[in-house]
């Protein structure tokens, strides 16, 4: 995707949000902003080619290996968004209170890999795991950390448009088993929770253009229709499976099906997160 989408879905004569501009530096920055939207969601981003490449993650990163978490790969998002954090105000597209939740440094990881080889062999390295489906990478982050896999579901549920992934913890030293987001939700950058960045009436806040009640158009369709689909499905015992020994040492494995992920998130206790009428946006 390319920030032609990005500015397909806004009108920047009504709207402060930033202009889709490549940033040339091409660093290598990751992003995980907490969004109450639609549905409370987490929005994960890889700084790769001047812009955001990013995920919309319903049930949030995790440092489980056994948590695959489905991800909705989004438009790119400028460089300029990575640390928007406030009030989306209401009647906008996205509307909702926005956290950054986690930020840090990546790096792609590959067999030949090498600290020593120079950022446009890295840049090369990951564009082509990107492109193939299978993009391995190490988080530097305050909350996240270690290697991990986001790997392109081959899907082939009616009405799939492949932007399916999931995001697995691969096993090493920074693994928590049982790992629960709930205890983390406060912003790395105010440390407030969502909550109190909500009632800051001195939040900052991004206008938009595309109306934040009524039916949801649009990115937003396709991404709640696909989450509601998930949730849907009836629970299956035992469907929570540990990650297996190919995938966690980053070996190709077959990715499995949406509908058995979406079995597996189903079989997860429930979030012990305030119940709140929320809306879904990337």
């Amino acid at each position: 995707m390319a920030l032609e989408e990005y500015k397909r879905k806004r009108s920047f004569d009504r709207t402060p949000e930033p202009p889709p501009k490549l940033d040339p530096k091409k660093g290598f920055r990751f992003v995980v902003q907490k969004h109450r939207a639609t549905r409370l969601h987490y929005d994960f981003r890889l700084e790769m080619e001047g812009v955001l490449k990013s995920w919309a993650v319903p049930k949030g990163p995790s440092l489980d290996p056994a948590d695959k978490r489905l991800a909705m790969q989004v438009e790119d998002h400028p460089v300029s968004y990575f640390h928007f954090e406030g009030i989306i105000p209401p009647d906008n597209y996205g509307a909702g209170t926005v956290m950054v939740w986690d930020t840090g440094t990546w790096e792609p990881l590959q067999e030949d890999y090498s600290d020593h080889k120079s950022r446009a062999d890295k840049e090369k390295a990951a564009t082509a795991m990107l492109a193939k489906g299978d993009l391995k990478f190490r988080l530097h982050g305050a909350k996240l950390r270690g290697d991990f896999v986001l790997a392109k579901m081959r899907s082939r549920r009616p009405g799939s448009k492949g932007t399916e992934w999931l995001l697995i913890k691969k096993r090493d030293d920074d693994v928590q088993a049982g790992y629960d987001i709930d205890e983390y939700d406060y912003s790395v950058l105010s440390k407030r929770s969502l909550d109190e960045i909500a009632g800051d009436e001195g939040a900052a806040e991004w206008q938009s253009n595309r109306p934040a009640s009524g039916k949801v158009t649009g990115k937003n369709s396709w991404l709640a229709e696909s989450v509601a689909k998930h949730d849907r499905l009836p629970h299956q015992a035992g469907a929570r499976k540990s990650v297996p020994t190919a995938v966690a040492a980053g070996r190709k494995k077959s990715v499995p099906t949406a509908a058995a992920v979406a079995a597996s998130e189903r079989s997860t206790p429930s979030s012990r997160v305030k119940k709140k009428t929320t809306r879904l946006t990337a």
